[in-house]
């Protein structure tokens, strides 16, 4: 039996601390980003590196680690998504506000890194 499942439960952890994943998880499936425009001899396109990264919506506990994410510039990030596909990146940082929503206890944080993989 195939496993077909390509949606679900997320899990995210950040230097080895697992964050609580409420909404959404993602990560690029590609390197490059590419344009493309028309010309007389064609249409041809340009490509422009995509930096790595990782966006997640989590809760805040009383013991989440906000001074790890906060403060830190080379972190791990490692996103498993629910059809088993694995996206790490390394060299993270956070990027963009973050900013604690009192009203639900969530929070959307943004890594970018040096380098994303899928394994």
């Amino acid at each position: 039996m195939s496993n077909k499942k390509v949606a679900g439960t997320c899990y995210i952890k950040v230097d080895g601390d697992q964050l609580a994943v409420t909404g959404g998880v993602e990560a690029p499936l590609t390197d490059v980003e590419r344009e493309a425009f028309k010309t007389s001899a064609g249409v041809h396109y340009s490509e422009t590196d995509v930096i790595p990264y990782v966006k997640v919506e989590c809760v805040v506990p009383k013991d989440f680690p906000r001074e790890a994410i906060t403060k830190n510039d080379d972190l791990t990030v490692t996103a498993e998504f629910a059809n088993g596909n694995v996206y790490v990146l390394s060299g993270g940082f956070l990027v963009n506000p973050a900013a604690l929503k009192g009203d639900d206890g969530k929070v959307e944080l943004e890594f970018n890194g040096e380098k994303g993989i899928w394994q």
